[in-house]
């Protein structure tokens, strides 16, 4: 199989230009939505295709604390950035001890709040139960889990996440039903099926577990295209967004940006993209100030996933 390089060899050199010379596209943050924090690299699990490589061992990101996010918080008012989300990712964000915290102090500055979770044995600790419970019944439909599913059937989820995997998340997720959690899910289309079949699937499981989540809203139940870095795909130049009948503004880093903070660094970072944590190219300061300039699609994630997949990690 051939690796990310090879297969697009001499692509994704220079951030201005294609290998074709023509000029490569840019995104403005034209209006900010989502304010992502990763919590941390380390995961209770290890999948087998995870994009930012999470596991028990990998801490390249280190826990974000409460202390690093509150002047994030600060800036998005003194920068008028207007956005309605915050937005926590991970690894595993209930992992992190001061989860909880991180999400009283966002729930409490009156923004929507969403935590990307597998729902496994990290969030099912009684204290951390216990916290949600208490932040479910004081804010409600503020607070959106989105619980990763990736597939509707066991065999194919645990042969991503492993043995099990799937009737411990489907546990966790029934015990979040069960305290009216706001819900949506996070899944992958399978390659040997249509999005259609894959959303009947979901639906189903739904359905039968009683679960309020609609299989059918694409911001509800979010489903990714496999992630095959050996695919060659094509560079985005400024034509292809009329070729493509489609805006800029629709692209993630148009609305949104990511809080990281990496091993050994004296303070948080702020990168364009949540696909795209370890790239340097796409770090754009410590602040949120620095964090307004444009970003150059230099990166085959940019082509395959945002801008011909349409892939959106927002709820």
């Amino acid at each position: 199989m051939k690796d990310l390089a090879l297969a697009n060899s001499g692509k994704f050199q220079d951030a201005e230009r294609t290998a074709n010379g023509e000029a490569r596209a840019k995104v403005s943050l034209t209006r900010p939505e989502t304010l992502w924090f990763n919590t941390g690299t380390l995961c209770n699990i290890e999948c087998a295709n995870c994009y930012i490589e999470s596991s028990p061992t990998n801490d390249a990101l280190v826990y974000l604390d409460a202390a690093d996010i509150v002047p994030y918080l600060d800036q998005l008012e003194d920068r008028n950035w207007g956005v309605r989300e915050i937005a926590f990712t991970g690894g595993e964000p209930f992992m992190n001890p001061q989860m909880l915290d991180m999400l009283h102090l966002s729930l409490a500055r009156g923004y929507d709040v969403l935590v990307l979770t597998n729902a496994m044995a990290p969030m099912m600790r009684p204290k951390v139960k216990s916290g949600l419970k208490d932040l479910v019944a004081r804010y409600g439909a503020k607070l959106t889990l989105r619980i990763s599913v990736d597939h509707h059937r066991a065999d194919i989820h645990d042969a991503e996440r492993g043995k099990g995997a799937f009737d411990k998340t489907l546990r966790g997720v029934n015990w979040l039903s069960s305290i009216n959690a706001r819900l949506a899910v996070a899944g992958r289309v399978e390659m040997a099926e249509s999005e259609a079949e894959a959303r009947a699937g979901y639906a189903a499981l739904f359905a039968a577990h009683g679960w309020e989540i609609d299989a059918f809203n694409p911001g509800v139940t979010v489903l990714f295209p496999e992630m095959d870095e050996s695919a060659e795909v094509p560079e985005i130049t400024t034509a292809c967004w009329s070729i493509l009948n489609k805006s800029p503004d629709a692209v993630m880093c148009a609305t949104s940006r990511m809080v990281v903070k990496r091993k050994g660094a004296s303070k948080p970072a702020v990168l364009a993209c949540t696909l795209l944590p370890y790239d340097p190219e796409f770090e754009l300061g410590t602040t949120l100030q620095q964090a307004e300039r444009d970003v150059s699609l230099n990166h085959p994630h940019c082509a395959k996933f945002c801008v011909l997949g349409g892939a959106s990690c927002s709820a």
